[in-house]
């Protein structure tokens, strides 16, 4: 499956069922390569789905992707027809690790630091307003990153925009080290948003039980549930800036994924995806996505030796 990508937007050739093939193919591709080169591999495995998702629903050169950092754009760079390059990866004249205008015209924006992708999305938005033009332009930043100042007055101006400008959160709970402050403690809550559905249907279920009263209770709590919204419902940091917020959708799941981006670039304003991975990496205990582990020094060593082995089990 993989030979057919030979170049931008071929993975629109393949049918639905053919999808879960390529997503592995890349996977065990990744874990080979950059077992040899170095590299990024935690990250880039993370990915996989969501790049493929974006793929799919997005036109390349003409929409813009841009990565925040970069370091975990090797799917996007096999799905514009560099797969040959790997194996030269951050080597002296070979492919670059990290996004390159010089490379592709796939690669929007030049990265290699944190923070830094909804602001540069936002240049990227103006300018394609006062164009005229009609592009998708699709930031992706990680939960360690979204940490960072420059990340919070991009959000700030973003939420002033009257064009579609879609943000995606990937959240794997996971950085270089561990994730400090409010905004992570606010994305652990989201994670566990079920308690807000869960909590719901449990109040109303109680309170249709209280003969004759119980409905008009019901009625106003109703009423007033914006109030409870804010204590609960996922997202409402966003909303409450003006920046419509999607998830969390499971990062594995390319049709959801796929769904959900088709949905975003309805929306006539800033909008933010918040695809999560933490649930699928602590529940999928046959697969190589399990490793979110930084790949530095002795870490990589250990993440390279567990994968291959989890790929010759099968």
């Amino acid at each position: 499956m993989l030979e057919r990508i030979q170049k931008a937007n071929d993975i629109k050739n393949l049918k639905k069922e053919e999808l879960p093939v390529l997503a592995e193919e890349i996977r065990e591709f990744l874990v080979e390569t950059v077992s040899k080169t170095g590299g990024h591999l935690a990250s880039n495995l993370g990915v996989i789905e969501l790049t493929m998702a974006m793929h799919l629903v997005f036109q390349m050169p003409e929409d813009k992707i841009i990565w925040d950092v970069g370091h975990q754009s090797y799917t996007h760079k096999i799905l514009t027809g560099r797969k040959d390059g790997f194996e030269n990866l951050r080597k002296y004249g070979g492919m670059s690790g990290f996004p390159k205008r010089k490379e592709s015209d796939c690669d929007a924006f030049d990265t290699g630091h944190s923070s830094t992708s909804i602001s540069a999305g936002l240049g990227y938005v103006a300018a394609r307003d006062i164009k005229g033009e009609e592009h998708s332009v699709i930031s992706i930043i990680g939960d360690g990153a979204m940490t960072g100042g420059m990340a919070y007055e991009a959000l700030n101006n973003a939420s002033r925009l009257k064009s579609n400008f879609i943000i995606v959160l990937n959240d794997n709970n996971m950085s270089i080290s561990e994730n400090v402050g409010g905004m992570s403690r606010y994305l652990n809550g989201l994670r566990t948003a079920e308690a807000y559905t869960g909590l719901k249907k449990g109040v109303e279920d109680t309170l249709m039980k209280i003969p004759v009263q119980g409905e008009k209770i019901l009625y106003q709590m109703k009423k007033t549930k914006s109030g409870l919204k804010q204590l609960f419902v996922p997202g409402m940091f966003f909303e409450d800036m003006g920046i419509t917020y999607l998830g969390p959708v499971d990062g594995h799941d390319i049709r959801k994924l796929y769904k959900t981006f088709q949905e975003a670039k309805r929306v006539d304003h800033a909008v933010l995806v918040h695809q999560d991975l933490l649930k699928e990496l602590m529940e999928s205990g046959d697969s190589p996505r399990i490793l979110a582990m930084s790949t530095c020094s002795s870490e990589f060593t250990a993440a390279r030796t567990v994968v291959l082995a989890v790929l010759r089990e099968g």
